[in-house]
């Protein structure tokens, strides 16, 4: 645990060097999420760095892709691409655009853009997987702001029409999108019976605690009979304290006064 810890806080500086050197982005949503995707790609997923195209990898689609930091630094500290590339965020010819691109970016398995379309993509290669006797598994991340999209309960019913148990959604439940709270633009809740009564197994657990994120994980692997929706209760911003649970910093690049005292918040000892 202790070395994903570490992993998670260099992920962060990371997120937080790039936006900022690339004067664009999302921090509070990348920052939301870190624990979850760290989890992904660097102890739960079947992957191999020198194969991005690996036919029995599992795959995983941010369909939240605005928060793209968070995945391009995850990718390159796990080896798919040089972390020096990372400060090419959104910069022209670059890999590592605003939005990923799977076919210029290494390890990216979906290109995303308007959000909602990430859990019927993960449709579609769960069925392709079992069609195919593959052994790869699908991971979505999804926003909750995003689950107000009428195209996720789409996925969401086709999924468990076809009891999808190669497919597992995560959402990235920060309680925050662009225009305010979740509650007050347009309620989810409840939730996790909203996801029971479209015949998904739900698990809830702390977004932020690899302990139960990976219990979580585990515990889809071995659910079948249906698709798995993990609800990862997060913080948007976490890690920095004057970003966390302000809504304002959605899509707002940070000052050189502002990165200077998040990295001495965040920066790794030892």
């Amino acid at each position: 645990m202790q070395e994903l810890e570490s992993t998670a806080r260099r992920i962060r500086c990371d997120i937080v060097k790039m936006i900022h050197e690339a004067g664009s982005g999302h921090p509070g949503a990348a920052l939301s999420c870190v624990e979850i995707v760290t989890a992904l790609y660097f102890e739960v997923m079947r992957l191999d760095p020198a194969r991005p195209d690996w036919r029995e990898r599992d795959r995983f689609i941010l369909s939240k892709g605005h928060a793209c930091p968070v995945l391009y630094a995850a990718l390159a500290r796990r080896g798919f691409f040089p972390v020096e590339e990372l400060s090419t965020l959104r910069q022209i010819n670059s890999r590592l655009q605003g939005h990923p691109d799977m076919i210029k970016t290494p390890g990216v398995d979906m290109t995303s853009g308007s959000l909602g379309n990430g859990l019927s993509c993960g449709v579609g290669m769960a069925l392709a997987a079992r069609m195919d006797r593959l052994p790869s598994r699908v991971y979505v991340l999804l926003g909750d702001g995003e689950v107000q999209e009428g195209v996720v309960w789409e996925g969401a019913m086709t999924a468990a029409h076809y009891k999808l148990d190669g497919l597992t959604a995560i959402i990235d439940s920060n309680g925050l999108q662009l225009d305010g709270r979740v509650c007050e633009v347009m309620d989810i809740e409840p939730l996790a019976e909203k996801w029971r009564s479209f015949r998904w197994n739900v698990i809830e657990c702390d977004g932020h605690d690899f302990g139960q994120l990976i219990a979580a994980f585990e515990r889809a692997k071995v659910t079948r009979g249906g698709p798995t929706v993990i609800i990862a209760d997060t913080t948007k911003g976490k890690g920095v304290s004057f970003m966390e649970n302000e809504c304002d910093w959605h899509g707002r690049c940070p000052t050189c006064d502002e990165v200077e005292a998040a990295l001495a918040e965040l920066e790794p000892t030892g």
